[in-house]
Parts: structure tokens; sequence; C-alpha cells
């Protein structure tokens, strides 16, 4: 690869730093702006609702790459630099300030931004949201100083704070439009287990219901007011009703978005100078034979190793299983594939789930389709054989923990 070329990544988050690594690590030696709108240094996201919020872990942690490792690579990292579009035809990216960049390759990794409510009160002081760790700053500071929380959305964000505000001693309100949270996510069966465990730490559910308004006193949230007309009190509110991909850059330009940048397996969208990843990609998976755009860190992670080798020009597949993981309280919890709502037909249990000790395997025709482990470790080899093993599995055996997995595998 000629060393006078220059790549250009837009987005400064985790999938951006890890696509300029791939690209060092698989021997381009050109030019590599890595452009940013935030003020720091790419940094990863899960902890602004985890440990970083909670107060267990410092912010240097989070960071993706010491600092000095971008000029020790030779990245022109840019923050606070906005992009307002893209030229094609020129192969040029256009900034805010007015400023041009010529590329030879782009990566669009512009992640997603969370959505709002259209209700009166939206813009009142004390709405909440997380996305930025400016937005987790703030949150830390106003769980310090208000007694009650009104969370809508009980999405992993909107349960994530939840656990951190009760463990805060802030008394939290959920309100949540379905009957279950995580209910879209997990189906009913295992849903159950996160709301009960919520119960337990105190948390007040609203199922079933939506907010009409934000309450206001003066200028700052006083709680929210249901569609029936229920008033929920509170010193603030979380606004956590999920994210949107970033598409209006790729939109612009012409290229196809459907749910986020519509890419191939190999992350390359209908220009062949430009690829996308992480949550703004939605991507062909060939382990599930269809796009699948997932909102969470390992796509951030691991994609952005087959969108370089794209930009090289080599050839790649992005066939990851979706993988998230969650901390709540005294629950971990790592999930591994995919299911469609109505996608499956049995869940099996394995351990105990009163205990919050399990692994639960979501089925279709006894082929595994996804698995979860709740507090228990060392399993994500055998989930993943599991599924990508297209294997008919007996669910008694599956459900019996003196059945080793590893059998079960090799039937």
């Amino acid at each position: 690869m000629a060393d006078s070329e220059t790549f250009v990544i837009v987005g400064a988050g985790m999938a951006g730093a890890k696509g300029a690594q791939a690209l060092r690590d698989l021997g381009f030696d050109g030019r590599i702006a890595l452009l940013g709108d935030e003020p720091h240094r790419p940094y990863e996201r899960p902890p602004l609702s985890k440990a970083y919020l909670m107060g267990n872990a410092g912010f240097d942690s989070a960071y993706v790459h010491d600092e000095s490792w971008y000029a020790d690579n030779r990245v022109d990292l840019q923050l606070e630099v906005s992009v307002r579009r893209i030229d094609r035809a020129l192969r040029q990216v256009e900034l805010t300030d007015g400023g041009r960049l010529d590329f030879d390759k782009l990566l669009i990794a512009t992640g997603a931004n969370p959505r709002s409510l259209p209700v009166p009160g939206i813009d009142a002081e004390g709405v909440l949201h997380l996305r930025r760790v400016e937005d987790s700053d703030l949150i830390k500071r106003t769980l310090a100083g208000i007694e009650r929380l009104a969370v809508v959305g009980a999405g992993w964000i909107g349960l994530e704070v939840t656990a951190a505000a009760r463990e805060a001693g802030v008394a939290v309100t959920v309100v949540e439009t379905t009957e279950l949270p995580l209910l879209r996510v997990l189906g009913p069966e295992v849903a159950e287990v996160f709301a009960g465990l919520h119960r337990d730490h105190g948390v007040d559910f609203r199922f079933g219901a939506a907010v009409s308004e934000i309450l206001v006193d003066g200028d700052r949230a006083a709680g929210v007011r249901l569609t029936d007309g229920t008033e929920v009190p509170a010193g603030a509110v979380l606004v956590a009703v999920g994210v949107e991909p970033a598409v209006a850059l790729a939109r612009d330009a012409g290229l196809r978005v459907d749910n986020g940048i519509l890419v191939d397996a190999s992350l390359r969208t209908g220009d062949p100078n430009i690829v996308a990843a992480g949550d703004v990609a939605n991507a062909f998976n060939p382990l599930l034979g269809k796009p699948i755009r997932v909102e969470h860190w390992a796509n951030a992670l691991n994609q952005p190793a087959t969108a370089a080798a794209s930009m090289l020009g080599r050839d790649g597949k992005y066939a990851e299983l979706p993988y998230f993981f969650t901390d709540q309280y005294d629950l971990g919890m790592e999930y591994l594939g995919h299911v469609d709502p109505d996608g499956y037909d049995q869940v099996v249990f394995r351990g105990d789930v009163a205990a919050r000790e399990f692994i639960a395997f979501w089925l279709t025709d006894g082929r595994v389709l996804a698995g979860m482990n709740v507090n228990i470790w060392d399993v994500q080899d055998q989930i993943k054989t599991l599924i990508t093993s297209g294997t008919t599995i007996d669910p008694n055996a599956l459900a019996d923990p003196d059945t080793p997995l590893e059998e079960l595998i090799a039937r």
C-alpha cells in the first residue's frame, strides 16, 4: 500500500480507534486521520453506565489507548472536529469550519445518538440522557443530590443506571411501555429475572405505561406525568428509550441507509471507497444469514479489523455472533447469539434461576440460537459451539447441570 494514501476515519469512539489500530497492525503505512467531535481521545462507553458511574473505576481505565499511542503510531487524532458532509465524487470530507480533507478510503464510525421524547418539559434542567462521559458525570452528580429518580425506559441503559441509583440510596421509579423490562431483547421468560432482581432492590416499576409530560418546577424537572394522568414525582428524569444510528452523513452522501448504514459482510458500503463499523453499521452476518445492527461494545471492538482489511483491498468477513454483557447489583451476565422476539419456541434454563446462577438457552426446533450465562463464568466457548453447530439438542439434557456442555456438543 502506497505510503502517500490518506485513510480518514469519521468518529473517534472505540470503533474508530480500533479501526486506526487495525490499519497499522495490517501494515498500512500511509496517513490516518481520526476525526472526533468530543474533546476526549477515544474511550469505551460501557463504564459510563457501570463501574465509572458507580465510582468503582476512574475514567482513565475507559480510554482505548494511552495518550501517546496516537503519536507513536502516526495517527492524526483531531478532536472537537465535526464533519458536515462527505463528497464522494471528490473523495473529500467537508468539516463544519469549512475545511476539507481528501481521502483515498473512508471508515464511517459515527455511532448512535440517544432518542428523546416528544413531550412537554423535555428540555428542563434535570432531564438526563446517557451517551458521553459528560452525561455520566452529570448523572453521578445528580444522584448525589436527589432522593427520587424517574427512569423512562427499561432497556440496558435504563436498568444499569437504575441499579447505580439504588446503590447510591436513591429511590427509583421505572416507566416502561411493555409488560416487562428487556422484553423485546430477552422475551418474557428471562425478562422476569430482571424484573425480580430490581424489585428485590426496591425499584417501583410502572409497566404498560407511557409518559405524556415531564413535570417541571421552575426550570427543573420534578417528575413525569403518565398518559393515564398519574404523576410520578422525582428530583430528576433519565430518558433511556434507545438510540438512533448516526446515519445523516451517509444518507446525505447517497449511501444506502436502513436502520443504520447498510454494509455487506466485509463492512463495505455501495461505494468501493467507504466502509462502516460499530453502532452505525447494519451489516450482513453470514452466521445469521441476514443484516443485523447491534449497539454493543463487542461490535465496536471487533468489526474494525474487518473494515480495515476491506479498506486495504483484502478479503474478509465479519462473522461473529452478537455479544453483550451487563452488571447490575450482584448479577453479572453475558449473552451470546441473536433471537428475534418471535423467533424461538422454547427457553431452557440450566441451574438455579431463583438464586440467579444459571444459563438460559433460546431454542427453535431443538437448535440453540442464543445463550445467556448469569453469575456462571467460562462457558462462552461452549455456548458458541452449541449455537454455531446447528445441532439439535435434547432440551432435558441441556437443562441437566450434571450433563457437561461438552458432552452435548460432542453428540
